[in-house]
């Protein structure tokens, strides 16, 4: 029981310490209710650790004349560097934030295919921790952990991916793979729960507990906080808000089931709709081309209207689905198609809104947050950090008297 009491107290006030940035120990003592003794045990093998600081407070006074001066703890951001990495359609994109949190490094590269194996994938991953490292200035080998990002079912905590569509393989121990080849722990979660982490830490979700992110994309995901932590269901594969069925025996999805929201609102299912009803030029890429498909919409094309009122309709319906099952506070649309506005538009909004269960009272605000492949990233590197904390205080477990 000591020791689980321990491991508990160790875990509580690190987090506090990250959290409050700087911090007396007498402080963290009245924030965490745990004993000022305690506090003293644990910061003290936090130091020796390395994990944590000394830093003269800035109002330190008169004790500093007794050569007493008086210290706040904070992470110490050197003690770990963590990388995190988004998996796009033709992409990754990378962020390096050290162990306080703060980023200090980013990049993109390219990859030469949508789809590939789990070791070719993992083999492009290492390349570009690598390329990220070197530009902070750090060898590879500084990178205590990985976090990434991908598209698909993913079951989190073994690092089991099901099915994605970066991936020409299901049922993959990817995490394995991954850490195999990178050489440090990896840790690997569905992209869009990721922008989740990074909302609830660094973003619009800051203030609020229960709420939905909606990611639209070359595929459409969604990543729900229930009461401040991540919901994930039993199997790992819980809130697949893309593929709920919005059409009995429908478009076919790229996982392989009919009648999927994705089937209808995701940039390959535009795509696709318009190569048999529209013209489009093929020598575009496929961004080019849903720009221009959006755009003829726009301008009043009737084949290019249709396909976006019916993604419109789709989007409100799904949405209008969310808002009667959770309830959320918030609803956060992100991804690659919020920089159009076919999916956040005053008809679908209203069309949602029509649809969900009325009382009196408002319903969830929708808000649109138009961030890059850099935050998702900064997401799966949130996720790597605390995974990689955790590993750091384990090993203090390990070494405990």
């Amino acid at each position: 029981m000591a020791v689980l009491q321990r491991e508990h107290g160790r875990r509580v006030l690190l987090e506090q310490i990250r959290q409050s940035g700087r911090v007396p120990r007498i402080e963290l003592a009245d924030k965490t209710g745990i004993s000022r003794a305690t506090v003293t045990t644990i910061t003290a093998e936090f130091l020796q650790n390395g994990l944590i600081e000394e830093v003269a407070r800035e109002d330190s006074d008169g004790d500093a004349r007794r050569g007493r001066p008086r210290v706040d703890l904070k992470i110490r951001g050197d003690a770990r560097l963590i990388a995190g990495v988004k998996v796009s359609s033709l992409k990754l994109s990378l962020v390096l934030l050290d162990f306080e949190g703060s980023q200090i490094a980013t990049l993109e590269t390219e990859l030469d295919q949508t789809r590939q194996s789990p070791d070719k994938l993992a083999g492009d991953i290492r390349d570009a921790v690598a390329q990220l490292a070197e530009v902070a200035g750090h060898a590879p080998s500084d990178v205590s952990g990985v976090g990434i990002g991908i598209a698909g079912m993913v079951q989190a905590g073994g690092g089991f991916v099901h099915w994605s569509p970066s991936l020409n393989e299901r049922n993959v121990q990817f995490g394995a793979v991954l850490t195999d080849v990178l050489g440090v722990p990896a840790f690997i979660d569905n992209d869009a729960n990721l922008v989740a982490v990074a909302e609830h830490r660094f973003g619009l979700g800051k203030t609020h507990n229960d709420f939905i992110v909606v990611t639209i994309e070359s595929g459409v995901g969604m990543g729900l906080m229930i009461g401040g932590e991540l919901y994930r269901g039993t199997r790992g594969c819980g809130a697949e808000f893309g593929h709920t069925k919005v059409h009995l025996d429908g478009a076919l999805c790229r996982c392989g089931q009919r009648g999927c929201l994705e089937a209808y609102v995701a940039d390959y299912a535009l795509l696709r709709e318009a190569s048999i009803v529209a013209a489009t030029n093929d020598d575009e890429d496929s961004s080019a081309r849903v720009k221009s498909l959006l755009s003829a919409a726009k301008q009043g094309d009737p084949a290019a209207k249709t396909i976006v009122d019916r993604a419109g309709r789709m989007f409100a319906m799904g949405l209008a689905n969310l808002v009667n099952i959770f309830d959320p506070e918030l609803i956060i649309l992100a991804g690659e198609q919020m920089q159009f506005d076919h999916l956040f538009a005053d008809d679908v909004i209203t069309a949602m809104r029509k649809s969900i269960v009325q009382i009196d009272k408002p319903p969830p605000d929708v808000v649109i947050h138009k961030w890059g492949d850099l935050m998702w990233a900064q997401g799966a590197a949130a996720y790597a950090l605390d995974k990689v904390s955790e590993l750091a205080l384990a090993g203090l477990s390990d070494h405990a008297a």
